[in-house]
């Protein structure tokens, strides 16, 4: 009976709910604490390039030019050039991941920061390359410039040389129009 209540209440919170308590159990244990620590960085040390890029292509695929048309053209406050609306279409769609390399950076996990926007960079990639959507049509111009920014903001906080080599072999070894 108690085991069932148990699973009741897990299966009842959110994930607000559940971050709130983690927080709470984490003040009052400092062994909990660096349980939960070291978790987290197990769980967050888990970047696979491939599965970044995996992501990061679908995300783009899926975008539908008929959004950029909506959100552009005449409004009341003036004309949305449909290809401007266009990069701010493919930006909202990186936020997520980029707000996520920026987590690592933050939490000093440089060398998963690196892997992570290694597969931001390979999917922005193979989106260029092999999406045959309406929308990859009118963002031409849009994944290497994007491609350019990422790659930047990643270097604003590389932490070492090392990293600025192996990131620059990646890119000219995966990338040779783009490095």
């Amino acid at each position: 009976m108690a085991n069932e209540k148990i699973k009741n209440i897990l299966d009842a919170i959110t994930p607000y709910d559940a971050l709130a308590i983690l927080k709470k159990l984490a003040m009052e244990d400092a062994e909990i604490a660096r349980k939960i620590e070291r978790h987290a960085t197990e769980y967050l040390a888990e970047v696979d390039v491939e599965e970044i890029a995996d992501i990061v292509f679908g995300q783009l695929d899926t975008i539908d030019i008929e959004d950029v048309w909506d959100r552009s053209g005449k409004t009341r406050y003036g004309y949305i050039d449909p290809n401007e609306m266009v990069l701010e279409v493919f930006e909202e769609n990186l936020e997520p991941f980029l707000e996520e390399l920026k987590k690592y950076q933050e939490l000093s996990m440089h060398n998963e920061a690196m892997h992570y926007c290694m597969g931001i960079l390979k999917g922005i990639y193979r989106f260029d390359k092999e999406s045959k959507t309406q929308y990859r049509e009118w963002a031409e111009e849009t994944p290497p410039e994007y491609f350019d920014i990422v790659l930047k903001k990643w270097k604003q906080d590389c932490a070492t040389p090392d990293e600025l080599v192996i990131m620059e072999k990646f890119v000219k070894d995966n990338f040779p129009e783009w490095s």
